[in-house]
C-alpha cells in the first residue's frame, strides 16, 4: 500500500512503520489511549471517518479500543498464520490493528484494538469531520438522500433518543424503547455544513406529520433533530421557526443527543444494496 493524498500531510517515519508496514505502536504510549471527548476518529493516511466517540471504551489493554465501526469502514483480513484478525482502513488499506471478540468488556463483545498512529482525532466543535443527527421516519429513505449531498463523508441508520442500550430493530418498533429511528452524517466542514444538512432533512421528510412519517406509523417515527453542541441547536431552532413563519404547523422536536447505535447490518444503505429508491421521503422545496 502506498502513502495517499492526506488532508493531514505526510506520514512520520513512525507513522509509517505501523500504517504501510504493519507495525505496533508500544503499549500505553498512543494519543488517544485516555482520550473521550465526542468527536470522530479518522484514518490518519486518506482522513475517512472510521470510529466514533460513541463506540470507544476504557479496556486497559495499553491501545485505543472501539466495540463498533462506522459502518463499511472497517475491513477485516485473516491471517492464517496468525490467530488474530486484521482491521484496515477500507477507503486505503491503512493498517488500524486487530479486532478480538469473547472479552466480554462491553455488550457487544467486541474490541477495535487500534494504534492512535493510524487515527486522527475531529472534535466535534472545530475538528474537520463533523456530525448530525437527525430522525424522520424510516431510516432507509433519510440515509439514502442525506448521502447525496456533497461533502457528506458517511450516513448510518441507527436508533437514537430512548434508554435502552444496543437496542434491536424490533425492539425500537415496538415503541416501548423511546428510540427513534435514526441517521447519523459525518461531514466535511470544508464542504458543507450543519445548516445546509438541517435544511434539507426539512425538505425530503414531513415535518408537520406526528409520530408517522408516510404508511410508517409509532412514537419511533417522530420527527426529531438531535444536537451535539449549542450551535447545532441554535440553528435548528431557527430553522424550524422560519418554516412556522411559512405557516406550517411544525412537529419537528429538537432534543439533546445522547448515544447512537449503529442498526442492523441489513438495514444499512438499504436503498442502494437492493438497487431501490425510497419510497416514503420525496424533496419538497420549503425553504
Amino acid at each position: 500500500m502506498e502513502h495517499i493524498q492526506s488532508p493531514y500531510g505526510p506520514l512520520s517515519v513512525e507513522e509509517k512503520q505501523v500504517i504501510l508496514n504493519h507495525g505496533t505502536e508500544r503499549a500505553f504510549t498512543g494519543c488517544y489511549t485516555d482520550t473521550f471527548e465526542c468527536g470522530v476518529y479518522a484514518c490518519r493516511n486518506c482522513g475517512a471517518p472510521l470510529y466514533r466517540s460513541d463506540d470507544k471504551f476504557h479496556s486497559g489493554c495499553g491501545w485505543p479500543a472501539f466495540d463498533d465501526e462506522i459502518p463499511g469502514a472497517v475491513r477485516r483480513l485473516s491471517d492464517p498464520g496468525d490467530s488474530r484478525t486484521e482491521i484496515l482502513c477500507a477507503g486505503c488499506g491503512a493498517h488500524l490493528g486487530h479486532v478480538f471478540s469473547g472479552e466480554q468488556f462491553t455488550a457487544k463483545d467486541i474490541r477495535h484494538c487500534v494504534n492512535s498512529l493510524s487515527l486522527r482525532f475531529e472534535p466535534q466543535q472545530g475538528g474537520r469531520l463533523g456530525r448530525a443527527v437527525f430522525a424522520g421516519g424510516c431510516f432507509w429513505g433519510v440515509e439514502a438522500m442525506l448521502a447525496r449531498l456533497p461533502g457528506v463523508a458517511a450516513v448510518t441508520s441507527g436508533y437514537t433518543g430512548g434508554k435502552v442500550a444496543n437496542p434491536s430493530y424490533r425492539q425500537v418498533c415496538s415503541g416501548k424503547t423511546g428510540h427513534v429511528e435514526a441517521v447519523e452524517v459525518v461531514f466535511d466542514r470544508k464542504q458543507t455544513d450543519f445548516e445546509t444538512l438541517c435544511r434539507c432533512f426539512l425538505e425530503i421528510h414531513d415535518p408537520t406529520q406526528e409520530d408517522r412519517q408516510g404508511p410508517d406509523i409509532g412514537p419511533q417515527c417522530r420527527s426529531a433533530i438531535f444536537y451535539l453542541d449549542e450551535e447545532q441547536e441554535k440553528t435548528a431552532e431557527r430553522l424550524l421557526e422560519l418554516l412556522r413563519r411559512k405557516g406550517y404547523r411544525i412537529v419537528t422536536r429538537v432534543e439533546k443527543f445522547e448515544r447512537f447505535w449503529n442498526a442492523e447490518p441489513g438495514h444499512q444503505d438499504y436503498y442502494r444494496r437492493n438497487g431501490q429508491t425510497p419510497y416514503c421521503h420525496i424533496y419538497t422545496r420549503r425553504f
